[in-house]
């Protein structure tokens, strides 16, 4: 069964990439989210096995909606996106328990590993 992946950014050409590189490797897209806020309630819907969340989006970033998502499902694996220099963000992200991050602009190869190591 393909893995179920919501995916969270602001910029829906951002998402359109990501969802590009997941069907072509075989994971299904059930949701797709413009901020943290939805990303949450989206999460609640979808139950996905993996969330790729944007670090800075409007509403609710990135971090918050990272640690809302933990509170509804400790074992959540979610994977922040975040662009060049962000790096004091990634650490609070990967300390709040994101899996891993992958930078923008997205490189398909880097998206698929870091995908595939976190669902494991």
């Amino acid at each position: 069964m393909a893995k179920k992946i919501l995916i969270v950014d602001d910029a829906a050409f951002m998402r359109m990439m990501i969802k590009d590189i997941l069907t072509k490797n075989g994971f299904e897209v059930v949701g797709e989210a413009a901020d943290g806020a939805q990303a949450v309630e989206k999460y609640k819907e979808t139950t996905p096995d993996l969330v790729t969340m944007d670090i800075t989006m409007p509403e609710m970033d990135g971090i918050t909606a990272l640690k809302e998502i933990k509170k509804i499902d400790g074992s959540a694996k979610i994977i922040m996106c975040s662009a060049m220099g962000q790096q004091a963000m990634v650490i609070d992200a990967i300390q709040a328990g994101a899996k891993d991050f992958i930078v923008k602009p997205f490189q398909a190869d880097r998206v698929i590993e870091a995908i595939s190591k976190a669902i494991g």
